[in-house]
Order: structure tokens, then sequence, then C-alpha cells
């Protein structure tokens, strides 16, 4: 973990735990943040998301189910190609 981050999340926690923030429920915000952000880098991909948070396919699944994540769907595509324009006649 790079040195800045450790600071910032144990400074954090400094002040989480000075204000009587449970341990759950900073665990679940800071899950369900990663969680959607590997989501939108991934662009949806719920396979390369899991690469991204270093946790299997399914429990990621299961981790989108509990917290509601919404996973954007990408558009279906046609099979073959475009139909091409009709030349105009003259």
């Amino acid at each position: 973990m790079k040195p800045d981050i450790r600071r910032l999340l144990e400074d954090l926690v400094e002040h989480m735990s000075a204000c009587d923030f449970f341990l759950a429920d900073a665990v679940q915000i800071l899950e369900k943040s990663m969680i959607a952000h590997a989501i939108k880098t991934a662009g949806g991909n719920r396979s390369e998301a899991s690469k991204i948070l270093g946790i299997h396919r399914n429990t990621l699944q299961a981790k989108l189910e509990e917290y509601a994540v919404v996973v954007p769907r990408k558009p279906p595509q046609t099979a073959g190609r475009a139909p091409r324009a009709r030349a105009k006649q003259r």
C-alpha cells in the first residue's frame, strides 16, 4: 500500500473512532464504494471488476446484490453487419 494512502486511512480511522463510528459501518461504506468504482472502471464487466478487487466473481456477485450496486448493461449487438444504405435513384 502506498504510504500516503496508508496515512490517509489511519487519519480517517482516528477521526471515525473519535465519532464512535462502528467498524461494520466503515467496512460497508468502503466495500460498497470500492465495488462501485471497480464496476465502473471495468465497464460493467463483472469478471474484470472481480480481478481489480482481488475477489472471486461469485463473491462480487453476492456483494453487488447485498449493496444493490447497479451494473450498467451494454446494448445488445446485432448479428452480422449493419445493413447497407440504399443508393439514391435518379
